[in-house]
């Protein structure tokens, strides 16, 4: 029955708890399960979560192999345990943990963490309610009207509502870390667009903090004026006061979340009585406030101001001054980290502050124009005179008569004149003063401590590997001091050009641009149809979030399409290059479900296509082994199979060898690293030759199979088991009985590097995940036929190399350069379907081979060569295939003493023993040529092969030539090699192909 209780790191050092009895016949710690003994663990949140980096301390469940395998080799590996029982534990083997920037599960004490009214609602009604409520709303009523002023901020509410659902879904699909929207996009988007957006989103919100207070310091500057108390000039004094208000509030936002949380509160209050005292304002009528436009709640002024009087503006430009207003809906999210639990908090919090506050945004727009008229003169004395006739406005029925603003157009009040209009509309205007001061101090705090805190999400991810320093944290909060001098150099920065008003239309957009991403990344997810997709969060839909995305992108547009057009640039100039960097991290985004979704779509509609031949394209079962072991053979076959055709790196092990998953990754991620367009296929059987039937039997996927296997030729078959030569030739037999087609490479210097230090295995092992994973794969190895694991920065080996491993690996390295002028020689003698022509074809078409020029050799008739030639040329030019010459051979008359001493050794010699003897060592040993094989099969044609090879193509930068074919249980695998050896001895790299005699090429449309 199974698991030991949950393990720790050896580097923890813990004793296993009292509940835990260690058993000595086996070195295990057993559990009490349903009142037995028994190593089978019981579900546990702890088995679930991630570590914050590979080999930390962590609870795990046993492995399968532990509860599986024999009870020997379970204690074969206690080896990899540490003393005490612990076991190590790797936490990024299959890609699980989220290592970069990962947190422990287990938070330190003393960390303060708010709920969901503090952490978010809070946060959230502040930055929504901004100085536009104060200053700019009973404008827009002015401009819009009360319907249309209505229908904007409706709108607003509309896109900041699907984005606030669109953040609870992703907020309540795991665990929230901290990183606002940047962790929330990437970790649903992956790190290309999480990445592009994380740095925007953290400058917008650090360029904010500089608007925010520069609107404070425009505030204090009008009262300073009104005062007569200007310090120098006005552009000054908004620098001087705005630098020394963003230190007072870098003080309170380094002092400590709790208290920039207690100075957020102290705000609110403080905005919440401003607005309650606008709201008792309006019930309070002063007959010296009428002449400035405040008649008191009036029908005729509700209908005469519930239709727009635009004036300059069209209600777009409208909507767009309004819109920035809504844009503070992160604000929680964006502290998430520091959340007591995020999953609740975020969208609670989130949406009941867009409703509040779009409420209170509605309320003004509705009072404003119900009690304040468009224009007034200030002047007490325009009364309704005997020109009450040409009066026609709600003013004039109460009394005013204010029709010389339309004339003159010089009045200083009215929703159209005065921006501070619920000033003087209020209970107590000064309150309204102090409201505008907490609605614009609020905001820039709320922003000082969202960008840090979002940059150094993405710091710690180390995106972008430049801005790691920012990642450090302080304190028992892992607060981000660096961060914050950062966000307060560029506030003071932009504080200092104290002219905001070109740099405003980009960070909305920014600002937008999340919006858009968070939105899409619900569609996104829901797309994919992940099984990991499933939020607790249930009131989204997938197409109203696309909505939502467009509708961002829309308003982006709306606000300044300039500033949408660059946002956009921007955003894909970073999502180049992100992607392009490739970070190493494995999130499960909904972008790797999605290509796995549509994988798995088309390659079901591919196995409803018939194969036809234009479609043809050699699929190659390559067997390189581990795929750094044999190189040259792995870029020649990439160089015609890249972007064309399926590529799989077969590898044969030996059960002996047979170790963990995590170890059999490495060589995927060095393929990926590489740039190598294939997949790595590792079998366990027995022997090669089994291995290899597994291969050609099952590998690939539909119409994704293989179609060709490619191999290496054997460089030491003479000096070697014959056994294994046995095996050789029957897996090229096996292809062919498979119906694939055969191609062998052969270079004189060989193929095989892996026995050279740092080449094998080992090198695959780079960067840090890679080392952690090599120190995990030696822990768990007991059998391995590589002696020894070296970790090399570059690959290259430590140790000098005699002359022949130093040819050997110059050569294997051939195919990495570009060929230059050359030429590839096909000696197409036998008619094979094509693909003795076709390879030579893509290859030259390839960026390395473009120079190389296709030079065809063909067989024929002595007496015919003109026309042989002729014939020839006609079928290449119907297969638009591209040649510099055509060469017909017609004699292979040539001496085999060369080849008769060559294959003395391997003969059965028959004739000298007798016929029981002689059938039964043919049995044993198959290889063995006989007379009768000798006779039937000449080898003469190899031969002269050979020594036409070395006349015609001793300089070709590749030889492609028809691979002889043996019939099977007719020709020794001893002869048969011979042939090989002869055929291919001291030649140019050379490739000998065989297809399975279907056409590959055809000259039909």
């Amino acid at each position: 029955m199974s698991a030991p209780p949950p393990y720790t790191s050896p580097a923890s050092g813990d004793k296993p708890p009292h509940h835990y009895h260690y058993d000595t016949h086996t070195n295990t710690y057993y559990l009490r399960t349903f009142g037995h003994n028994t190593i089978d663990a019981v579900p546990n949140i702890d088995f679930y979560r991630q570590t914050a980096a590979p080999f930390a301390e962590k609870l795990i469940r046993p492995t399968l192999s532990e509860l599986h395998d024999e009870l020997d080799k379970v204690r074969a590996h206690e080896g990899g345990r540490a003393e005490g029982g612990t076991r190590w534990v790797y936490g990024g083997v299959n890609g699980m943990g989220d290592l970069p920037g990962n947190q422990p599960a287990v938070e330190p004490k003393g960390v303060i963490k708010f709920g969901w009214i503090k952490g978010v609602l809070v946060r959230c009604m502040l930055n929504i309610w901004g100085v536009m409520l104060f200053i700019r709303m009973s404008w827009i009523v002015g401009q819009a009207g009360i319907g249309f002023s209505c229908v904007i901020v409706l709108m607003s509410m509309v896109v900041t509502t699907i984005t606030g659902l669109s953040t609870s879904a992703i907020a309540t699909n795991g665990f929230v870390r901290g990183g606002g929207a940047y962790y929330l996009i990437s970790r649903s988007l992956g790190p290309e667009f999480g990445g592009s957006i994380g740095l925007i989103f953290a400058f917008a919100n650090a360029v904010a903090v500089a608007m925010y207070v520069v609107g404070f310091a425009e505030t204090v500057v009008e009262l300073l004026k009104d005062a007569d108390a200007i310090m120098l000039d006005e552009i000054n004094d908004v620098r001087i006061i705005g630098v020394l208000t963003i230190v007072l509030l870098l003080g309170i936002s380094v002092a400590g979340m709790e208290w920039e949380a207690k100075a957020q509160i102290f705000l609110l209050v403080i905005l919440i009585t401003a607005i309650f005292n606008y709201f008792i304002g309006t019930f309070i009528s002063v007959e010296a406030k009428e002449p400035k436009g405040f008649l008191g709640y009036k029908a005729e002024i509700f209908l005469e101001n519930i239709g727009p009087d635009f004036r300059g503006e069209t209600f777009f430009s409208v909507f767009a001054i309004f819109f920035p207003a809504a844009t503070g809906i992160l604000a929680g999210a964006n502290i998430s980290g520091d959340l007591l639990d995020p999953q609740v908090a975020i969208p609670r919090g989130t949406l009941l502050a867009i409703l509040i506050t779009g409420l209170v945004y509605l309320g003004v727009a509705v009072t404003a124009g119900s009690c304040i008229v468009r224009d007034a003169t200030g002047n007490s004395n325009d009364t309704i005179s005997s020109q009450f006739q040409n009066c026609t406005d709600a003013a004039c029925k109460l009394g005013y008569d204010f029709s010389s603003c339309k004339v003159t157009s010089d009045c200083k009040y009215g929703l159209q004149n005065d921006f501070q209009v619920m000033t003087m509309v209020s209970g107590f205007g000064p309150l309204i003063t102090a409201g505008v001061f907490s609605a614009t101090l609020s905001s820039a705090l709320a922003s000082l401590v969202s960008a840090p805190k979002v940059f150094q999400a993405l710091c710690k991810d180390n995106i972008y590997p430049g801005l790691s320093f920012f990642a450090k944290g302080y304190g028992k909060n892992n607060e981000p001091l660096r961060g914050y001098v950062l966000t307060f150099i560029i506030g003071v920065a932009f504080i200092l050009i104290a002219q905001l008003n070109a740099i405003a239309p980009i960070i909305s957009n920014f600002f937008l641009a999340s919006y858009a991403l968070i939105n899409f990344s619900v569609f996104h997810a829901s797309l994919a149809n992940s099984p990991g997709w499933r939020p607790s969060f249930k009131y989204y839909n997938m197409w109203v979030s696309l909505g939502g995305a467009v509708l961002c992108c829309v308003v982006m547009f709306v606000i300044n399409w300039w500033a949408a057009l660059l946002t956009n640039v921007i955003v894909l100039a970073l999502y180049i290059y992100v992607s392009y960097k490739k970070p190493d991290v494995n999130w499960g985004s909904s972008t790797q479900a999605l290509t796995y979704h549509q994988a798995l779509t088309h390659s079901l509609q591919l196995s409803g296509v018939e194969d036809h031949i234009k479609n043809f394209r050699p699929q190659c079962l390559v067997m390189t082994g581990y795929p750094n072991s044999r190189p040259a053979l792995l870029n020649l076959v990439h160089a015609f199979t890249k972007n064309v055709g399926l590529m799989i790196c077969g590898h044969v092990r030996t059960v002996g060898e047979m170790i963990t998953i995590g170890c059999c990754a490495a060589p995927s991620r060095w393929l990926l690293k590489n740039e190598t367009k294939a997949f790595y296929n590792p079998v366990f059987a027995e022997d090669l030759r089994q291995g290899t039937q597994c291969l050609l039997q099952a590998a690939g996927l539909g119409r994704l199979k293989p179609n060709t296997l490619v191999i290496g030729f054997k460089n030491n078959w003479q000096n070697g088991d014959m056994k294994d030569v046995e095996t050789y030739v029957n897996m090229i037999h096996d292809a062919f009985d498979f119906q694939y087609g055969v191609v062998v490479l052969r270079l004189k210097e060989g193929l095989d590097v892996s026995h050279i230090q740092g080449q094998g295995m080992s090198s695959m092992f780079t960067g840090n995940t890679d080392v952690q994973l090599l120190k995990f794969c030696r822990l768990r190895m007991r059998v391995l036929l590589i002696p020894q694991f070296v970790y090399l920065q570059n690959g290259s080996p430590t140790l000098p190399l005699n002359m022949a491993d130093q040819k050997l690996l110059e050569a294997s390295q051939q195919f990495q350069k570009k060929q230059g002028k050359g030429t590839v020689d096909v000696w197409w003698l036998f008619d094979d379907g094509g693909l003795t022509l076709l390879i030579p074809y893509l290859l030259t078409n390839k960026k390395r081979w473009k120079e190389c020029k296709i030079r065809v050799f063909i067989g024929g008739k002595i007496n015919r060569i003109d026309h042989d030639r002729r014939a020839m040329a006609t079928l290449l030019s119907k297969f638009r295939i591209d040649f510099s010459d055509i060469t017909v051979l017609g004699d292979i008359n040539t001496n085999v003493a060369a080849f008769e001493e060559m294959i003395e050794p391997y003969k059965l010699r028959e004739d000298d023993m007798e016929q029981e003897a002689a059938e039964k060592l043919k049995a044993d040993e198959p290889w063995r040529i006989t007379d009768n094989e000798l006779e039937l099969y000449k080898t003469n044609r190899q031969i002269r092969l050979n020594e036409l090879l070395k006349e015609h193509s001793s300089t070709a930068n590749l030889i492609v030539m028809s691979m002889p074919l043996a019939r099977k249980g007719a020709v020794s695998s001893a002869l048969y090699m011979s042939w090989f050896e002869t055929l291919s001895k001291d030649l140019p790299p050379i490739l000998l192909v065989r297809g399975n005699h279907q056409s590959v090429l055809t000259f039909y449309s």
